[in-house]
Order: C-alpha cells, then sequence, then structure tokens
C-alpha cells in the first residue's frame, strides 16, 4: 500500500515539473518574441526614413526640374508674344504709311480740283458780264417797244372813243355772254340726248339679260311635312312616354308637330338644315321600321354625314355652273348650305346664282370686269348661310367671311353695297344690286302672305308712335325703314339720336324681320303767319 503511494507521488511530480518547465519555456519564448518583434520594429523604422529621404530627395528633384522647365517655357512664351507685338507693329507701320500715301494722293486730287473750280469760276464771272451786257440791251428794246405800244394805245382811244381797260372789259363781256349762251345749248341737248340714250341701252341690257337668264321659282317655307303610312305610325314616333319624340328633337334641334293632320308628321325649325336632317332621318327610320333612343341617334348621326356632303357639292355645283375659279374651300362649302336656305319663299342658292348670271351678263355688255360681278353676284347673299349662328346683319357677316376667305377688295365692296347701305365704288358692284333686284323682285320668286306683311308694318309703326315725342310713324319700303315725325318742342337734335337707338333696339327686341329696318328720325319746325 505504501509502495504504491510513494510511486503515484512520484508520477505527479514528474508530471508537474513538465508543466513548470513548459511555463517556463513558453514565458521565455515570449520574451524572446517581445525583443525580437522590438529590434524587427527598429530596423523597419530605420529603412521607412531611409525610404521617405529618399522619396523626399526625387521630389526635391523633380520640383527643381519643374521650375526650370516652367521657367524655359515662360521665356519662350515672352519671346514669342514679344515677335508677335514686333510683327503687329510693322503691320501697323506697314497701314499707317499706306494711309498716309493716301492721304497725300487726296490732297493733290482737291489741289487740281481746286484749281478747276478756280478756272469754272472765272468763266462764270465773264459769262455773267456778258448776260448782263445782254440783259441791258433787252431792257432798253422793252422800253422802246412800251413807249410805241402807248402812242398807238393813245391813237386808238381817240379814234373809238374808248379807253384801252374799257374796250378790253366790253370784249370780254360780250364774249362771255356769248359762249355761255351756246356752252347751255350744247350741254341740255347733250345731256338729253345721252339720257335717251342711257335709258334705251339700259332697258336693253336688262331686257337681254332677263330673256338670256330665265328660270323657274318655286316657293319654300319653314316647315318640312313628312308623309306617313298610317296614323299608327305617330305612336311609333312619340314612343312610351314620349322618349322617341324627345331623343329626335334632341338630336336634330327642331320641333316635331303631331297633331291631327291625317297620315303626316309636320317639321319646324327656322334652321334649314337642322330641318333636312330632321326629316330625311324620320323618313328612313319610317322605312327602316326600328324606332328607338339609340336607332334615332345612330340614323340622325348617319344623315348629317350625308348632308354635309350633299352640302359640299351643291357648293362646288354652283361654282363650277356659275365658270368661277380659286374659290376657297370653305367658302365653297359655307355657299353650299344656301340649298337649304330661303328667303321669302326664294331659295337663295338659286338666287345667288340666278344675280350671277345676269350681273356677268350686264357687266360684259357694259365693258365692266366680268369676273368680278359674277364673283360678287354669286357671293352676295352668303352671309345667310350663317346669319342665324352668328350676330350681324347678312351683309355684314357676308363681308367678314369674304374679308377672312382673301376674297378681291373689289369683290367685298359688291357684297356690302348690294343693299345701298354705303355708296357705290364701282360699276360692278351696282351691276350686283341690279341683279339682286331683278332676281327678287320677278313675279313668284318671292312671297309672304298679305295678312303677316300687313301685320308686320302695324308692329313697326306701333313700336314707333308708344315712345314720347312721335307725332306721326309711316312704315316705307315694304318695311325695311320707318319714318318718324316727332315733335321739335319735345324732341332735340340730341335727343333724337337717341330715341332712334330706343326704337332700333325695341325693334330687335319685339319683331321678327329679314335683313335690316332703317330708322329714320325727321325733326323740323315750321313756322307760319299770314298776311292780312
Amino acid at each position: 500500500m505504501t509502495q504504491i503511494s510513494v510511486q503515484s507521488l512520484l508520477g505527479m511530480s514528474s508530471a508537474g515539473v513538465g508543466i513548470i518547465v513548459g511555463s517556463v519555456c513558453f514565458i521565455v519564448a515570449l520574451v524572446l518574441g517581445y525583443f525580437i518583434c522590438k529590434i524587427l520594429d527598429k530596423t523597419r523604422i530605420a529603412k521607412n526614413r531611409v525610404t521617405a529621404q529618399n522619396i523626399l530627395q526625387d521630389a526635391l528633384n523633380e520640383a527643381k526640374q519643374v521650375k526650370k522647365e516652367a521657367l524655359l517655357e515662360s521665356k519662350e512664351e515672352t519671346q514669342r508674344l514679344k515677335d508677335e507685338c514686333e510683327t503687329e507693329l510693322k503691320e501697323r507701320r506697314n497701314e499707317l504709311l499706306r494711309l498716309e500715301t493716301r492721304i497725300v494722293q487726296r490732297e493733290d486730287f482737291i489741289q487740281k480740283k481746286e484749281e478747276q473750280l478756280d478756272k469754272k469760276s472765272d468763266l462764270l464771272d465773264a459769262a455773267k458780264n456778258d448776260l448782263k451786257v445782254k440783259e441791258d440791251e433787252l431792257n432798253n428794246l422793252i422800253e422802246l417797244q412800251n413807249q410805241k405800244n402807248m402812242e398807238v394805245d393813245a391813237k386808238l382811244e381817240k379814234v373809238a372813243k374808248y379807253t384801252k381797260d374799257e374796250a378790253k372789259a366790253e370784249l370780254i363781256s360780250r364774249y362771255e355772254e356769248d359762249a355761255k349762251k351756246e356752252a347751255a345749248i350744247i350741254v341740255r341737248n347733250i345731256e338729253q340726248t345721252a339720257k335717251d340714250e342711257a335709258d334705251k341701252k339700259a332697258k336693253d341690257i336688262i331686257t337681254m339679260a332677263i330673256q338670256k337668264c330665265a328660270a323657274d321659282h318655286t316657293s319654300e317655307v319653314t316647315v318640312s311635312s313628312v308623309t306617313l303610312p298610317n296614323d299608327e305610325m305617330k305612336g311609333r314616333i312619340i314612343g312610351r312616354e314620349g322618349r322617341n319624340i324627345r331623343t329626335l328633337e334632341n338630336a336634330t334641334g327642331v320641333d316635331l308637330i303631331i297633331d291631327d293632320t291625317p297620315e303626316a308628321v309636320v317639321i319646324s325649325s327656322f334652321d334649314p338644315i337642322r330641318r333636312e336632317i330632321a326629316r330625311l332621318s324620320l323618313e328612313k327610320l319610317i322605312l327602316d321600321g326600328r324606332i328607338q333612343p339609340a336607332r334615332i341617334e345612330e340614323m340622325v348621326e348617319k344623315v348629317k354625314k350625308d348632308v354635309d356632303q350633299t352640302i359640299k357639292e351643291a357648293g362646288e355645283e354652283a361654282v363650277f355652273e356659275a365658270g368661277i375659279h380659286g374659290m376657297h374651300p370653305e367658302l365653297v362649302k359655307i355657299l353650299g348650305r344656301l340649298k337649304f336656305r330661303t328667303s321669302y319663299g326664294q331659295n337663295v342658292l338659286k338666287h345667288s346664282l340666278e344675280v350671277c348670271r345676269l350681273a356677268g351678263l350686264m357687266a360684259a355688255e357694259l365693258g365692266a370686269n366680268v369676273n368680278v360681278a359674277k364673283r360678287g353676284g354669286l357671293l352676295h347673299d352668303i352671309g345667310k348661310a350663317v346669319d342665324f349662328e352668328m350676330e350681324g346683319t347678312h351683309i355684314s357677316i357676308g363681308v367678314d367671311l369674304a374679308t377672312k376667305y382673301k376674297e378681291s377688295k373689289a369683290v367685298i365692296h359688291c357684297i356690302a353695297a348690294h343693299h345701298c347701305e354705303i355708296e357705290f365704288e364701282s360699276l360692278e358692284a351696282m351691276l350686283v344690286q341690279a341683279a339682286d333686284a331683278i332676281s327678287s323682285s320677278r313675279p313668284g320668286a318671292r312671297r309672304e302672305s298679305l295678312e303677316t306683311y300687313v301685320k308686320r308694318l302695324q308692329k313697326l309703326e306701333e313700336i314707333a308712335n308708344d315712345f314720347k315725342g312721335v307725332e306721326k310713324s309711316y312704315a316705307i319700303q315694304a318695311g325695311r325703314e320707318i319714318r318718324i315725325m316727332v315733335k321739335p318742342n319735345e324732341v332735340s337734335d340730341e335727343s333724337a339720336v337717341f330715341l332712334a337707338k330706343e326704337i332700333a333696339q325695341r325693334i330687335e327686341k319685339e319683331m321678327e324681320y329679314p335683313g335690316q329696318i332703317k330708322v329714320n328720325i325727321i325733326r323740323e319746325t315750321r313756322t307760319v303767319d299770314y298776311a292780312k
């Protein structure tokens, strides 16, 4: 037991010694490693210092080299600038020399001119002296002639018992009186002959133009009627709770009148194009049989395209028929709209073509510009195509359209003057106005019911008579003018202007009429007395 314990202690003792020895060796190794690292660091630092000194030395050397090169470059640049300055200075000196040479030459030229002018001045002085001598001689001759004339006049006065001035005045008076009588007779004869010939020529030209331009007339109105296959179709057009008729009216902008008239529907609208679209749409819907809101809108859109094409073709056909070229396409399209426009039942496009032909024929007879007359005649009522869409009279609208689409000033004047609102400046404008009057005045060309016409004139006079200070009023020129007599003690010249404006505004507000109405106020003072 004791032996075993001793051996175990010896074993443990040798193991502990090994651990201790190992620990000591590790510590010694650490210490040696520390010193070795320290020595290596010192060596590395020394090498880095040497390297840094070498780099610094290289940098210094490179800086010296750069400085040297910069100095060389600056010297070269300085030399170059110096050379350029010397070259420029040399050129300027040469330029100065050239200028100096030119100045010297100019001075020589001026000196020569001065010498020439001096010579001419001497010659002019000599000519003046000669002229003065001749003038003195002429004055002497005139004085001698005057003396002789005075002697002759004195002798004539003794013989005729008249002074010179009295004889001259008597002679002039007699010649004047005789000349005036003869001139008055000649002028009267010429005026009478010219008047007779002008009347005959005008009648011949107008008669010839009317004969060459014979046209049929059909009266047109502002309502259209659509024939129905049966009265049952009225209910289908109205639709459930009126939805079909409302859709059609909203889509076309017209009024559909369905009354007791058998198998007929009346379409009413101030716009002829809308009325035509509604008529065609309704006829196509009746033929199709499918009358419902969606189908109505579809059909109206289709008919609108067809009518637009018809308008374009009508304008092109009218321009071709009139023989006019170079008109703006938009103006041609607007002209085609007149196919569906009427004025007192007369189709405006047919009326325009007729005015175009009449004006052209009369212009050819009188030697005027045929092209301007025909163009002005065709476009004179172009404003009526859009007068329900734009403000103003059809004349002002037509002038604006013609100006917008680059028509000539002569054509624009024909449009502006065809109702005599402005003074005529050309023969062509007069011919267009005459052709317009001929076309609209033909029997059957235009119509207006007598009842409507009388009511319009009465309404016009009633409006004027309602104003204070109005004594009498007369509607004249088929209702195109209202002539108003005012009381001079109640209406002054200044207030007459405002009265005319107020009457015109009330007429515009309360009446519907074609064209325009002229309000003419007349104020006069009459004084009457009797000799007893």
